[in-house]
């Protein structure tokens, strides 16, 4: 299964290659210097370029002869001399202005596919939609096993008769179909019915992927926490003033939280229920749910428990720690009822984990996980096991890749069930290992965070103790 999606880049060409073709950031910097560009062209997006080429991320040992293997391609051009073809195209028509280039993104299901099969499918793909008439830069990022995926940077500028190219919706659709067709001829799924929506900015995917708190995901949060606070349309909006917003009101609302130069519009980023009709909506549905209900007759259920309440095992550890982190974020227990003290400032930015820490805590009480020699143990069986079941996997690409099997559809059919079967397997193990690095970095984070609430909470207890004895005394 392969998600994809293209968007233009503004300004100058030179600052999209570099991007693309960066073979400095194995570490990862935030800016690469090129000493042959002028100031014009080192400034803007030249993070888009050098991201796509990193040679940290498109380079990988081949097994058999321990040779570096770069994973960038160029069609109409070639890779090292990428930017300065795709700005000769542009002067000999001239069009140096406007769009000038689409990036596009090709990104496959988790271990699915090998670096190598996923860039002979970017390169294939690049080559049907735009092999005729335009340059395209073709890279495949291998930083992550888990994000494996193809970046294409592509001239706007025809090398043909310098017609610009412009993305519709309809070359969305093709996109799709296209890499959907070569998914199948590799024997890799696809999503049986697509639905079409709105697309995240890349950014702000990668930050969710990365767990790292975006600020529109703050805004939407604010904006659901003052929906949820609010009875009328206007006590909405009063809700969100006293959080620091200042809005704006037109044919869509625009808010711009604390500190921010831009406004942000509800409906364009976050879909129909944010527009004006949504809202009041929703604040009607909240008003209704609001009624007194009839109590239910249900008798309530009896249980027996066998055995010392003071001789129970208590829980320690990791397990201990994150039951009571998720009794602060409000996950556990689940029959709660809702509170109306407002969360910690520094509970606020976990919300936008709740998945991620759910699922932790359910590995640690799965599995008994109380200290750290025990999840490293427990890591450790995990790596072994995708260690044996990647080994089986490679084995069976290799036959696959032979004359023998490629000349019969049964044998190749059999091998590509094996194959994704594996992958199946893969998938939750792989997560698995990623939740314990989350638990031994995250669980630090939390007794910090824990300690700090405990002390703010002790400092405006006293404070109140202090005013209540200065309010009886007058």
């Amino acid at each position: 299964m392969a998600t994809t999606s293209i968007w233009r880049v503004k300004g100058w060409l030179g600052k999209v290659v570099i991007y693309v073709e960066n073979p400095e950031k194995t570490s990862n910097p935030a800016f690469v210097e090129r000493k042959d560009l002028s100031e014009r062209q080192a400034q803007g997006l030249s993070d888009v370029i050098d991201y796509a080429a990193n040679s940290g991320k498109t380079q990988a040992v081949d097994e058999k002869s321990d040779v570096l293997r770069s994973f960038v391609s160029g069609v109409n051009c070639h890779p090292s001399t990428a930017r300065d073809e795709m700005i000769a195209v542009k002067k000999r028509f001239g069009k140096e202005d406007g769009t000038v280039a689409y990036h596009g993104y090709q990104s496959f299901a988790l271990g699915e596919a090998t670096p190598e099969i996923a860039h002979e499918i970017g390169l294939k793909l690049a080559q049907r939609l735009w092999g005729d008439r335009y340059q395209v830069l073709v890279t495949t990022h291998l930083d992550k096993e888990s994000h494996l995926h193809n970046h294409f940077v592509l001239n706007t500028v025809s090398f043909v008769d310098g017609i610009k190219y412009h993305r519709t919706a309809q070359d969305y659709r093709d996109m799709q179909a296209a890499s959907d067709a070569l998914c199948r001829e590799y024997g890799l799924s696809v999503i049986a019915d697509p639905q079409p929506g709105k697309s995240k900015h890349y950014g702000e995917w990668r930050a969710e992927q990365e767990q790292r708190p975006t600020w529109r995901g703050i805004v939407r949060a604010d904006v659901d926490e003052a929906l949820r606070q609010s009875m009328t349309e206007r006590q909405f909006f009063e809700n969100l003033c006293k959080k620091g917003y200042e809005i704006k009101i037109g044919k869509d609302i625009s808010v711009r939280p604390p500190g921010k130069e831009r406004f942000v519009r509800l409906m364009r980023n976050f879909g129909e229920e944010y527009s004006m009709e949504g809202i009041r909506k929703r604040i009607l549905e909240q008003s209704r749910a609001a009624r007194p209900l009839i109590e239910p007759t249900n008798k309530p259920r009896q249980y027996h428990f066998s055995g010392k309440l003071k001789s129970a095992k208590k829980i320690t550890g990791f397990r201990a720690l994150y039951f009571h982190y998720c009794y602060l974020l409000g996950i556990f227990p689940k029959g709660k009822p809702k509170s109306n003290k407002r969360l910690h400032f520094l509970l606020r930015e976990d919300l936008l984990k709740l998945d991620t820490i759910s699922q932790e805590a359910k590995l640690l009480a799965a599995n008994r996980i109380d200290t750290a020699q025990q999840l490293v143990s427990y890591k450790e069986g995990l790596e072994t096991r995708i260690q044996a079941l990647t080994s089986v996997r490679k084995e069976l690409y290799r036959s696959r890749r032979t004359v023998t099997v490629k000349t019969d559809t049964v044998k190749f059919s059999t091998i590509s069930a094996e194959i994704s079967s594996i992958s199946k397997q893969l998938s939750p193990l792989r997560r698995e290992v990623k939740l314990c690095d989350d638990i031994a970095i995250r669980s630090g984070a939390m007794r910090e965070k824990i300690r700090t609430i405990r002390m703010d909470e002790q400092s405006d207890r006293g404070e109140r103790t202090h005013d209540d004895k200065f309010r009886r005394r007058g």
